[in-house]
């Protein structure tokens, strides 16, 4: 049988794959598709990573062999909450935590946004996030966040002048994190920030859930 090359492998398996899409794309055993895998693997093609069920997902593209990260690595590496997103563009170069959380926030997703939360354990450059929030029209809703990640997890201290620069007038109108989407466990936050949570003590339940790394 004619050995199936590694440009073919790649070509046909790139993206999100498990071994069973692998097997079900290639037409093989689960056997096989672990042996193509392990092929890629060697070359630097592939990522691998464990979903909410302890099962091995795997991120196979030929952009993991130039060695560049995107905002969802910066994220699994922080974050015991781990996530994918089918817009993982790779960065050749510094990603700061900052830029990295607005990213999250910018992309209206319930799971990148919940798994980013573990970010405020790190941010330190308030300046940077206060610059890049206003830039992004998003001073309430990190703010809001960054005080929801509070009841959860032990974080950086947020600067006085973020707060007392991005806190709302009693005028402004709600903002919605995720359109239309909002629950009422976290009034308070709510409030103060006139921001819309879209989790309930559910979700942050995962945070216990999960060793923290």
């Amino acid at each position: 049988m004619e050995r199936v090359t590694i440009k073919t492998l790649l070509k046909k398996l790139e993206g999100i794959q498990s071994i069973e899409s692998v097997a079900a794309i290639m037409n093989c055993s689960k056997e096989k598709a672990v042996y193509y895998i392990y092929r890629l693997r060697r070359k630097g093609y592939v990522k691998t990573r464990k979903d909410s069920k302890n099962k091995r997902i795997y991120h196979i593209s030929f952009e993991n062999k130039l060695g560049g990260k995107s905002y969802i690595d910066i994220i699994n590496e922080s974050s015991p909450i781990k996530v994918t997103s089918s817009q993982d563009y790779k960065i050749y170069g510094k990603i700061s935590l900052e830029e990295t959380l607005i990213f999250a926030v910018k992309s209206k997703n319930l799971r990148i946004i919940l798994a980013s939360l573990a970010l405020f354990k790190k941010i330190s450059n308030w300046t940077e996030l206060y610059r890049l929030s206003k830039l992004n029209h998003a001073k309430r809703k990190v703010g809001a966040l960054y005080d929801l990640s509070k009841r959860i997890m032990k974080t950086r201290r947020m600067t006085k002048r973020f707060r007392k620069n991005s806190l709302p007038k009693s005028s402004e109108k709600y903002e919605f994190i995720i359109p239309n989407l909002k629950t009422k466990d976290f009034q308070k936050i709510e409030k103060e920030w006139r921001v819309y949570l879209p989790f309930n003590q559910g979700d942050l339940e995962e945070y216990k859930n999960r060793r923290p790394r």
